[in-house]
């Protein structure tokens, strides 16, 4: 699926980072479905919160599961200047 918006820099906190590692999977798997739109386990008004954060410039988030069921969220700032990898207890 092509992006439908800029990351702008990428940063991953060290709890991302450890959930990938022990469960072997990449930070691009998760990144990728952010940039197509896909927000992976988030509500339908947060879906929808998203669509219209596109056309308004506000800010993105989407939450993923590892296949170790650590539960990864991604967040994309208003600007499109930065998105960060994080764990929901890391915001």
């Amino acid at each position: 699926m092509p992006a439908r918006f800029q990351l702008g820099q990428t940063v991953a906190t060290p709890g991302a980072l450890e959930a990938l590692s022990d469960s072997a999977q990449s930070a691009m798997e998760f990144l990728s479905r952010h940039v197509a739109g896909d927000w992976g386990e988030i509500d339908a008004d947060g879906q929808q919160a998203n669509d219209d954060a596109l056309l308004h410039g506000d800010r993105l988030l989407s939450a993923y599961r590892t296949i170790k069921g650590v539960k990864l969220w991604i967040i994309t700032e208003a600007d499109r200047s930065s998105t960060t990898l994080l764990l929901p207890d890391e915001y």
